[in-house]
């Protein structure tokens, strides 16, 4: 019998060097992808532009994004990576060069708005490196090297929790420290790099089509219409970016009334710490429980936790929640990621991830929005107690749509085993 908890399970990860070339170039572009919003608003801000026109552009990036990302994952999931990543990187890049432009010589505010529409074609590179992943642990091609996929999920989890901790970080500090545009230029270069790296690693691309039983050469509706579980993980996804959302921008301003501006940075900071630690121990532990049953444990556990930032009141209060937070916040991202894999056939899965995210992406959108209202009218303190509310309706989601998931997340690993050497999945 396997082990419940294994602290080597992550050998099996880094054994698999196919996955080198792939990993850093999604790495890579992660960085981008964290600092492009906050990166804007900084570069502009610094620019000498008002924080009116700042927060619009970072606004529009981030609704742009939302709606043009996932149709960008669904081109790459019919057509693969290689056919569709470069292109759609290509037009991301046009605009970060006219954004960069337009800030350094002091171009008209219209530009920038027409700059964040290109950037919203940015290829989705939690997606595209879970994608490929999945697809060599499912159909056998790792063979008994293969690692476990929840532990796979929770490596490129560790990885995201990096580049969302210190890629906004650097980009606000060379931007301070150099010029305004020094933190967006360092990177749209990281990102070129990475996808040219990426698109270089074509021996673990997806192949269009590989995870589906039957494949139709028509038009394919796209995977948010066709599974009612890709839509629920975007509902939660939302209301998760939402309260977090809420959470940091109301940490920033409890921060400031208490007079301490360096509390925010230090509690944001222990917390990322907190979950990317989680995350990585999360991967070592094997659970024998039905998949969307874990899915509704995590969502109890991360929506009671953020739920109680209602009692938040002092620095200490705001201390004890971020921590008892971030225990659960990676977890439920894994969990979320590995729902998703079982929920769709393998050939539409970088779509579906995408979709998740695009509801994260979503909810950071209007989240701070709503709760720098509240902040203006009523002070921190009542913007969390809208916090708390997001934060409930997680549970709430999950108990209203329980049977769905139950009817329609597999509770195998995945339904290629029947061509996957003995062994595995056991």
């Amino acid at each position: 019998m396997a082990k419940n908890f294994d602290p080597g399970v992550y050998r099996a990860i880094l054994r698999v060097r196919q996955a080198y070339a792939f990993d850093i170039g999604g790495f890579l572009m992660r960085f981008y992808s964290y600092m492009m919003n906050i990166g804007t608003i900084t570069m502009i801000t610094l620019a000498g532009r008002s924080f009116l026109t700042a927060g619009l552009v970072s606004s529009a990036i981030a609704l742009c994004t939302f709606l043009i990302s996932p149709r960008i994952s669904k081109l790459v999931d019919d057509r693969g990576q290689h056919r569709v990543v470069p292109v759609a990187a290509a037009i991301t890049l046009v605009g970060w060069a006219l954004m960069l432009a337009t800030v350094g010589t002091g171009g008209p505010d219209a530009l920038l708005f027409v700059a964040a529409v290109l950037m919203g074609f940015v290829p989705n590179p939690q997606a595209l490196t879970r994608a490929r992943w999945t697809y060599l642990i499912r159909t056998g091609r790792l063979g008994d090297a293969a690692p476990d996929l929840r532990t796979m999920f929770s490596y490129e989890g560790v990885l995201d929790d990096i580049g969302f901790m210190f890629s906004p970080s650097i980009s606000i500090a060379l931007a301070s420290s150099l010029f305004p545009t020094a933190g967006l230029l360092a990177g749209g270069i990281s990102f070129a790099v990475g996808v040219t790296i990426l698109s270089l690693s074509r021996s673990t691309e997806p192949e269009p089509g590989w995870g589906a039983p039957e494949r139709s050469e028509g038009r394919r509706r796209s995977v948010f219409r066709t599974s009612a579980v890709v839509r629920v993980l975007f509902l939660l996804m939302l209301f998760l970016g939402a309260f977090y959302g809420i959470f940091d921008t109301a940490t920033v301003a409890l921060a400031e009334e208490l007079h301490d501006p360096n509390i925010a940075s230090i509690i944001l900071i222990i917390a990322s710490f907190v979950s990317m630690i989680m995350g990585f121990v999360f991967g070592m532990i094997r659970l024998r429980v039905p998949q969307y049953l874990q899915l509704v444990g995590a969502g109890v556990l991360i929506g009671c936790a953020y739920g109680s930032m209602a009692l938040i009141d002092s620095a200490y209060s705001l201390f004890v929640v971020s921590t008892l937070g971030a225990l659960f916040y990676a977890p439920f991202l894994i969990v979320c990621n590995a729902t998703c894999e079982r929920a769709v056939p393998g050939d539409r899965l970088t779509e579906a991830i995408t979709w998740m995210n695009a509801g994260s992406t979503c909810g950071m959108a209007f989240g701070p929005s709503l709760g720098g209202l509240i902040i203006d009218e009523w002070g921190a303190v009542a913007s969390f107690d809208l916090g708390a509310a997001l934060a409930i309706a997680i549970p709430v989601t999950l108990a209203l749509f329980y049977r769905l998931l139950k009817r329609n997340v597999r509770d195998e690993a995945y339904e290629e085993l029947a061509h996957v050497p003995a062994g595995k999945g056991e």
